[in-house]
C-alpha cells in the first residue's frame, strides 16, 4: 500500500481488495476476516482494516460480531429476493427518470460503457468486466438526476454485490446481456421510458433466475 495515502483512502483501498477476494470466493460465505491476520498479510496498520471492515459491514458483504471476528455475509434465498426486488423498483424508476433527465452527453458515455463491456467480455478477467457492467447500472441512475434515487439504489447495489457478481459469472448469460445493455441503451437514446423499463425489467428478471440456479447447485452439492 501506498504510504502517501491518508487513512481513509487507506481503508478504502483495502476494503476493495478484500471485496474482490469475497466475490472471488476467496473468502467465501461465513469464512472469518481475521482483523490482525489480514492487517499482516497486507502490511497494513490494525486501524485502516478495521476501517475497511466497516465499509463492507455496511455494504452487507460482512457481518460483525460482538468480540468474535466478523464473517462474510452469508444471506440466504429469501433475503437476496426481496433486495433485488427492491432494486429492480429502484432501477425502473432511474430508467424512466434518466429517459427525462439525461443529457446527451451522459447517454453517450452510457453508450460507451455498453461497448467496453462488449469489447472484453471472454477476454478480460470476470471480475473486471463485472465492475464494468456494475457502472453501466450506476451511470443510468446517476442520469436521472435524483440524488434520493442514487442514494438508495448505491445502498442496495452494495448489498448486492456479490450476488450480481454470482449472476454475472455464469457464461450462458453472457449473449442476452450484452443483448440487454444494447437494448437497454437503444432505449434510453430514443428516451422511451416504457421500452427500458421492459428492458431493465427483463434484465433483472434473469438476475434472479440465476441467483436461483446457483443456490439449487449449492444445495445438490452439499448433498452430494
Amino acid at each position: 500500500m501506498a504510504k502517501a495515502m491518508t487513512e481513509d483512502s487507506l481503508a478504502e483501498a483495502i476494503a476493495y481488495e478484500l471485496r474482490r477476494e469475497i466475490l472471488r470466493g476467496n473468502l467465501p460465505p461465513g469464512a472469518p476476516i481475521k482483523e490482525r491476520d489480514n492487517a499482516e498479510r497486507q502490511g497494513v496498520s490494525r486501524t485502516p482494516m478495521r476501517e475497511a471492515i466497516r465499509i463492507l459491514a455496511k455494504e452487507g458483504l460482512v457481518q460483525l460480531r460482538p468480540l468474535r471476528s466478523p464473517v462474510v455475509a452469508d444471506p440466504s434465498l429469501s433475503e437476496i429476493i426481496d433486495q433485488i426486488r427492491v432494486l429492480h423498483a429502484l432501477e425502473l424508476l432511474s430508467g424512466e427518470l434518466a429517459c427525462e433527465k439525461a443529457s446527451d452527453d451522459e447517454i453517450a458515455r452510457i453508450g460507451s460503457l455498453k461497448d467496453r463491456i462488449e469489447n472484453i467480455y471472454g477476454e478480460a478477467d470476470t471480475l473486471d468486466v463485472f465492475e464494468l457492467d456494475m457502472q453501466f447500472h450506476s451511470a443510468i441512475v446517476a442520469a436521472s438526476h435524483n440524488a434520493a434515487l442514487a442514494e438508495t439504489h448505491g445502498a442496495y447495489m452494495a448489498r448486492l454485490w456479490r450476488a450480481r457478481y454470482l449472476s454475472a459469472r455464469r457464461r450462458l448469460s453472457r449473449d442476452r446481456v450484452l443483448r440487454q445493455h444494447k437494448a437497454i441503451h437503444a432505449a434510453l437514446a430514443r428516451r422511451d421510458a416504457n421500452a427500458i423499463k421492459a428492458e431493465i425489467a427483463a434484465h433483472l428478471g434473469a438476475m434472479i433466475a440465476n441467483i436461483e440456479d446457483h443456490f439449487r447447485e449449492a444445495g445438490n452439492d452439499e448433498r452430494g
